[in-house]
């Protein structure tokens, strides 16, 4: 038998082709293992944490014109920010006995106090309207509906609002969902406060 004790091993050199092919591998390694951590950590990052955390938004709203929609992310969810013509204003009236909570007094989704009114808005600026964008029956999401008079799947009345495709419910310009319709609720209001007249703050019902 041969003798394999450590006493008799003779190591075998490496050539200088192959000691080189070992160290760019190990520090393309090294890089590579480096390159997927930077993703992974810069993902948790302070900023990403408050935003999953909820916290509040600030929208510059200076430049949204009379009839133009926003949407910006909050909590995971898309909120719409509507300024509303004078025509869409007295759409409100109108529509407001075909709406199932004009006042917004149910619970399920409760509503701030300033917005429990047929405007669905700070009293100081009642023309932007500002809601959650998922409907509430099921959550799908509501699509425009901004044009008045007679459409698919829409009443020949109609005066402008939002329309949910998954299962019929329809909203007016305040969110405020019809009567004898899926959605058991009016489109939620988070909280939202002005900074200034051309700032919103979402999340938040006091300015700091």
């Amino acid at each position: 038998m041969s003798d394999a004790s450590p006493s008799n091993f003779t190591p075998v050199p490496l050539d200088s082709s192959k000691r080189t092919w070992l160290l760019a591998s190990g520090c393309a390694g090294a890089v590579g293992a480096a390159a997927l951590a930077t993703p992974f950590v810069s993902s948790f990052s302070p900023s990403e944490r408050a935003k999953a955390a909820g916290a509040a938004v600030e929208v510059d709203i200076g430049s949204l014109q009379p009839g133009e929609k926003k949407v910006v992310e909050w909590r995971g969810k898309p909120v719409w920010i509507l300024r509303r013509t004078p025509e869409m204003m007295a759409s409100l009236k109108k529509v407001e006995s075909e709406v199932a909570d004009p006042m917004s007094e149910r619970t399920a989704y409760p509503t701030p106090e300033y917005a429990r009114n047929e405007e669905r808005a700070r009293a100081d600026h009642k023309e932007v309207l500002v809601v959650v964008g998922i409907c509430t029956h099921l959550g799908c999401s509501p699509v425009d509906k901004f044009q008045t008079g007679a459409q698919p799947s829409l009443p020949d009345n109609w005066d402008g609002g939002f329309f949910c495709p998954c299962h019929g419910s329809t909203f007016d310009l305040a969110g405020r969902v019809f009567k004898n319709k899926p959605a058991p609720d009016n489109l939620e209001v988070p909280p939202y406060v002005y900074l200034s007249e051309t700032k919103l703050l979402i999340g938040e019902d006091q300015k700091a």
